[in-house]
């Protein structure tokens, strides 16, 4: 009977509703974490390689003494920003600094209580919080009951918050982070190599394989066709985690899922949004969409898409 409670619908709605919160934590501050490091980089290892610059310029010599000035101008500023990781600080009021008591930051429950407004200056709290934790919440669910009471049925779960975290972090930033996208690539091939997923290892190996490079050839050919970047390397890497995670054969639903309901959404938000031409819209969203409908129903949108197959 413990499987058929820990692994059933309800429980994993719960555990969803929890992770769901964590999610928007990540989603918060993962960017801000990762642009920090890179910042550190560049003032630590890009200004002050002597070698780098060389190669650069072509020039002998030390880099020039505004470089330098620059590195130690960004160190002092990152080190006078206060420490922010995933972990720390506790969760508070972006208005009034206000940090969150234990049963504040319930998933669902506490900003239902709050009436989404802050306990502290009555701010309003983003609904976004609360829709997050309910998605995730709906999905895991749905993965108990598409995948039955197991523990493999957490691989399942684990992709889809993985998939949740990296479109909301396209959409705030157009950036798809690597600790989300290759941890992607890595459990779709784990969960085939120990059987997990029901996907031959060989799928999975091709599937990652080949979501990589049929974006990164589509987006090469838009690059010499019309001189700018049409896509991000991060949307290559998640459409190589989506066909290790289901294999190559899904790979064209996915994409042309992704592609439809992209376009749609995109000509609207020009057509009535304001959205200037120019202006990139993240792709990873919709590969999200297409990779999950493709976890749920798989098979039913390959015979819509290919009905001889």
């Amino acid at each position: 009977m413990a499987p058929d409670l820990w692994f059933s619908p309800l429980a994993l709605a719960l555990l969803g509703l929890c992770v769901g919160s964590f999610l928007n934590v990540v989603a918060h501050r993962l960017p801000k974490v990762l642009e920090r490091e890179w910042w550190l980089d560049v003032a630590e290892n890009q200004l002050g390689d002597a070698d780098a610059w060389r190669r650069v310029s072509g020039r002998k010599g030390a880099p020039p003494a505004a470089f330098a000035q620059a590195a130690q101008a960004i160190s002092d500023a990152l080190q006078a920003l206060a420490p922010i990781s995933l972990a720390r600080p506790r969760s508070r009021c972006p208005s009034c600094g206000h940090v969150l008591r234990w049963h504040e930051n319930l998933p669902l429950i506490g900003w239902l209580r709050l009436k989404g407004r802050c306990a502290s200056c009555d701010t309003a709290i983003s609904k976004r919080y609360p829709l997050v934790e309910l998605a995730t919440g709906l999905l895991f669910a749905a993965c108990g009951w598409k995948f039955g009471a197991q523990a493999q049925t957490l691989v399942w779960c684990a992709a889809v918050a993985l998939m949740v975290a990296m479109a909301l972090i396209d959409l705030d930033t157009t950036y798809l982070p690597d600790d989300l996208t290759l941890p992607l690539i890595g459990l779709g091939l784990l969960g085939a190599g120990l059987g997990w997923t029901g996907v031959e290892l060989e799928d999975a190996a091709w599937g990652a394989f080949a979501g990589y490079g049929a974006l990164w050839l589509l987006a090469f050919s838009y690059r010499k066709l019309r001189g700018v970047e049409g896509m991000g390397e991060g949307d290559f890497k998640l459409l190589a985690g989506l066909g290790a995670l289901l294999g190559w054969q899904l790979l064209p639903s996915i994409v042309l899922l992704a592609s439809g309901v992209g376009a749609v959404v995109g000509i609207g938000l020009i057509a009535f949004g304001g959205h200037k031409r120019e202006v990139p819209i993240p792709f990873g969203p919709y590969l999200v969409g297409g990779g999950i409908a493709a976890i749920f129903f798989g098979q039913t949108l390959t015979r819509l898409w290919f009905p001889t197959l």
